[in-house]
């Protein structure tokens, strides 16, 4: 039986996609369960851009994007850190890939949806909440860090340095923000976690 649109039943597939292939994992991850903490983040960046520094933001956008970001991996797989940033020839090669690979995907959609998805799986690159998304994504990459680091999990260091290292790079005060005041709570175990409640 032929199926009309396969959108959905391709996005449910993220969850079969592996991260960090090269790395021993504690606990492993896949695209799906990366793309919720990274769509969490973002949307959180965008309500501290809005609500605690007085700018223009979309948290909802944000989340969305986040959500979709790495959906052009069902077709290609998680590649690796140190292939896909070898050198600028690799790097645009496979942006080539994901904009084939998100062009597939919008080709799933009956036409009427499509310029609502395209919006977030092909977002324009000026749009201000594609940083957001971009540093939420790496603020996801540390989080995953440190939890495998809080298992004993050594593999996990020095992608740990990397990671706070390019953090600490942006010049974007919603990850300085994110990162005083969100981050060190990664790092604590649940007995440690503040359950007291302040209105």
């Amino acid at each position: 039986m032929k199926t009309k649109y396969s959108f959905f039943a391709l996005i449910s597939r993220m969850k079969n996609i592996t991260r960090w292939s090269l790395m021993r994992n504690n606990t492993l991850e896949n695209i799906q369960e990366h793309s919720h903490t990274v769509a969490v983040i973002a949307h959180a960046l965008a309500v501290i851009r809005k609500d605690v520094f007085g700018r223009k933001a979309d948290p909802g956008l944000a989340a969305s994007m986040a959500l979709f970001h790495d959906s052009s991996e069902i077709f290609t797989g998680d590649m690796p850190t140190p292939i896909k940033y070898y050198d600028a020839e690799i790097m645009e090669a496979y942006k080539k890939v994901e904009s084939v690979a998100s062009k597939k995907l919008l080709t799933a959609l009956p036409s009427e949806m499509r310029p609502a998805y395209k919006k977030i799986l092909s977002p324009d690159e000026k749009n201000e909440m594609t940083e957001l998304v971009k540093a939420a994504d790496r603020l996801a990459a540390y989080v995953k860090c440190i939890e495998e680091l809080k298992t004993g999990n050594l593999d996990f260091k020095l992608a740990a340095e990397q990671s706070r290292d390019k953090l600490s790079k942006l010049d974007l005060p919603e990850v300085k923000y994110f990162m005083d005041n969100f981050i060190p709570a990664y790092e604590l175990t649940l007995d440690e976690l503040d359950f007291s409640f302040e209105m």
